[in-house]
């Protein structure tokens, strides 16, 4: 079922001094570089200097907007039930629960090679189920064969690692099989404590993946199923050599699963050097939604941004709102500016711990709250249901950021508007 892979200089764990969660002993040598907030997995790592990209109005503009049809949306898969890929009766039966009956385009192409064994490469927008595309094949094998430590999920934010973790243990409930999340922002002594009891699956960011590593407390020896998702965002992040540097003590025979909205250089690269004959399933539809009203607003000073914002607020069509701002401490300030005009708004940013940027979502997500204001570290991977609008206060950093951050909004093939504001020349 596991291919073997040609010798990179696999080091299993025989390579690493053995230093506990509580040794001292860490040499000069083994110093992790100073990257800002890559531990955590939720700021830009190397990247993070680069200048912004000058992106011209016009991209942010597409008032030709496409209902969804019946005949544009719809699906014909394959397999026509999940029951069809014959996986074990429990894990069944939690699909049903959770109301899965037709599998997605990405679920019906992948979840057979993942069953498989099969190295793939999923190429598919946020939002169409690519979560439970490399986790159903993943429990269903777990099941049958229960080994613990044997699988190694990583993603490029703390947000994402926590979403598929919620998605695994929602999959997995009663079937006697356990999860891990390893991601910064939050007090590592439990981490220890949960790697001391041996679960299945280990789910995380790369930085807090590499720093247990190094503390001696993660081992990968035993790493059958490795999965990187959104794997653009995380080489976008700068994690490029935390990525190479874990995957070097993963044992050589293994299946891999690469996730990606996009199939640049840099991800072809990284499926090149670790997998083996891999699978290539693309759903990927266009880069910009055609059913995502696009338009500017035009500013002339900071002031103005600020009341034209709050002028837009007001109308009610703007059910629930995402807001992107360029910094933490702007995005913080816009927010609580919006919440003492009576619109209930919410901050998720790097000065957030975990804990209150899952309140936060969570108070987004269930309408406690109308509006989210965010920095970039929510535009990738987190699936919020029924975006009316997303709002690009400040301008993006790039026209992929732009692409990302839009796609908050009109998931499912519901229609969505996207607004950019743009300063007067």
């Amino acid at each position: 079922m596991y291919k073997k892979r040609p010798s990179n200089g696999n080091r299993g764990t025989a390579a690493r001094p053995n230093r506990g969660p509580n040794s001292s002993n860490r040499s000069n040598n083994s110093r992790r570089p100073n990257r800002g907030g890559n531990r955590s997995g939720g700021n830009r790592g190397k990247s993070g200097s680069r200048g912004k990209q000058f992106i011209h109005e016009s991209k942010f503009i597409n008032r030709e907007v496409v209902q969804p049809t019946a005949e544009v949306e719809v699906h014909t898969p394959t397999h026509a039930s999940f029951a069809e890929f014959r996986l074990v009766e429990p894990l069944q039966k939690n699909i049903a629960s959770l109301g899965f009956e037709t599998p997605s385009a990405i679920q019906d192409q992948t979840i057979g090679l993942g069953l498989a064994g099969k190295d793939i490469i999923g190429l598919a927008n946020t939002g169409t189920g690519k979560t439970a595309a490399f986790l159903l094949p993943i429990i269903n094998r777990l099941y049958r064969q229960c080994v613990q430590g044997s699988v190694l999920i990583m993603a490029p934010t703390r947000e994402l690692a926590d979403q598929i973790d919620q998605e695994f243990r929602k999959f997995a409930r009663d079937m006697k099989l356990y999860s891990v999340l390893l991601v910064g922002g939050v007090n590592i002594g439990p981490q220890f404590r949960s790697l001391q009891r041996r679960p299945h699956v280990i789910i995380g960011t790369p930085g807090r993946i590499k720093d247990h590593i190094e503390r001696g407390s993660l081992t990968l020896i035993n790493i059958n199923t490795f999965v990187l998702d959104e794997a653009d965002r995380m080489l976008d992040m700068g994690f490029v050599n935390d990525i190479r540097q874990i995957a070097s003590f993963l044992p050589g025979n293994r299946q891999t699963m690469c996730f990606s909205a996009t199939f640049s250089d840099a991800v072809r690269k990284i499926t090149n050097d670790f997998m083996v004959e891999p699978q290539l399933v693309s759903v990927k539809k266009a880069e910009t939604s055609d059913h995502i009203h696009q338009d500017i607003v035009h500013y002339s000073d900071n002031q103005h941004k600020k009341d034209l914002l709050l002028s837009l607020l007001a109308d009610d069509a703007l059910e629930k709102v995402i807001i992107f701002g360029e910094t933490k401490y702007g995005v913080q300030r816009l927010s609580d500016t919006i919440e003492k005009q009576g619109i209930s708004s919410r901050a998720i940013h790097g000065n957030k711990s975990q804990g209150q940027r899952n309140r936060a979502l969570a108070d987004f997500k269930t309408s406690k709250a109308r509006v989210l204001v965010a920095t970039d570290v929510a535009a990738r991977g987190l699936d919020v249901p029924n975006v009316s609008h997303v709002i690009n206060f400040d301008t993006p950093t790039t026209y992929d950021d732009y692409v990302h951050r839009i796609g908050r909004t009109g998931r499912g093939g519901k229609v969505g508007a996207a607004l950019t504001f743009v300063q007067k020349k």
